[in-house]
């Protein structure tokens, strides 16, 4: 098990597994083993319990919108209600995974409606992105999360920027978490141009009028009981907080691990365990993250249930102890540590693409 590097040696621009067995037969017998230990059916009951506690929160959260009134005790109110609506997101997404009900139908629905009602994200937009992810993380050209953005991932990508965003990109690892404040406006934006656009959109006025329901309604409710001046305070301060703890959970999974560049062919196993990297913690750091932390074991087994991925870990390190694929797992402070770090380095490329570690190292 590896726990404090930016890219398991040998392993940054590919991820090959020449010489060990057949890799589809490799696989199969992990999910045979996971199978059999009884990891892979649902835990409906315990999601009940889950969605009981966040809808408990959340009436309590807006018992105190409406006592507090006009108070700026309002501003902790909205940092809360951005907490919560982390943890719907993150039930969505599980349910998006067909995670959380039996029925295919019923998660359809709650990750499509309920969801997106609840988070303001757009379930169209999000499984579109998030299946791409899934099935090539970390590759180049398929893998949307690693694709040419504000944050570059690649020292090729730093090189090329222009203008403000050179600027940005030359300390894109200090700026990343501060930019993070804003992925929340971010993450409805992209749903706003998901129902906007042109292209084919899966139940667009179904799902869009859902969309367009929470946001009438939450905006009217905070500028109905708030003066103006605190209701975009509050909203500002929500939008914050919901975009910076999607982020922290998000970030930690596969920034720094093995990127695929084009045309290199690489199984299925390894793909997900090398570009993957879990967080060790407790309980507290599971529910932080949305059971995110067993990164390596959501992308083995995507639609395994949450509280089922902690049991999973120990048998997925020892398989892969056994292939002789790399393990990587770090705690949540240095895997922050590691993203800056990464970051950092890629960014020099905008400074003196020839002067770039990464790009002299892997040349």
């Amino acid at each position: 098990m590896s726990d404090d590097v930016i890219v398991p040696t040998g392993y940054r621009k590919t991820a090959p597994r020449s010489g060990r067995s057949d890799t589809t037969s490799t696989y199969s017998a992990l999910m045979v083993q996971v199978r059999d230990a009884g990891l892979l059916r649902p835990r409906t009951g315990w999601y009940w319990g889950l969605i009981a506690v966040l809808f408990a929160l959340l009436a309590l959260t807006v018992g105190a919108f409406t006592v507090l009134g006009g108070s700026w005790w309002q501003l902790v109110v909205a940092g809360v209600l951005g907490m919560i609506f982390t943890q719907f997101a993150f039930l969505a997404h599980e349910a998006a995974h067909r995670q959380v009900f039996s029925s295919h139908h019923w998660n359809d629905r709650a990750a499509r409606y309920v969801g997106t009602f609840l988070t303001g994200v757009s379930y169209a937009w999000w499984t579109n992105k998030h299946t791409r992810h899934h099935a090539n993380p970390n590759t180049v050209g398929k893998d949307p999360d690693i694709s040419f953005d504000a944050i570059s991932f690649r020292p090729e990508d730093a090189a090329s920027r222009t203008g403000f965003l050179r600027v940005l990109v030359r300390v894109q690892g200090y700026a990343f978490f501060p930019l993070l404040l804003v992925e929340g406006v971010n993450l409805h934006w992209q749903s706003i141009r998901t129902y906007t656009s042109r292209g084919t959109v899966k139940r667009r006025w179904a799902e869009g009028s859902v969309f367009a329901a929470r946001f009438v309604l939450y905006l009217g409710v905070v500028f109905w009981f708030l003066p103006v001046g605190m209701a975009f305070a509050f909203l500002g301060v929500q939008l914050a907080v919901f975009g910076f703890c999607m982020g922290i959970a998000f970030a930690p999974n596969h920034k720094g691990m093995p990127i695929i560049e084009p045309g290199q062919r690489v199984d299925f196993f390894s793909r997900q365990v090398l570009t993957s990297r879990d967080i060790s913690g407790g309980r507290w750091v599971e529910f932080f993250m949305g059971g995110l932390n067993h990164q390596v074991e959501h992308h083995l087994f995507p639609s395994m249930a949450r509280p089922n991925l902690r049991a999973a870990r120990a048998m997925v390190r020892r398989y892969c102890e056994a292939q002789g694929v790399p393990y990587t797992e770090t705690t949540m402070v240095r895997s922050y540590a590691i993203v800056v770090r990464y970051l950092n380095e890629v960014g020099l490329a905008a400074r003196d693409p020839f002067a770039c570690p990464m790009v002299e190292r892997y040349r």
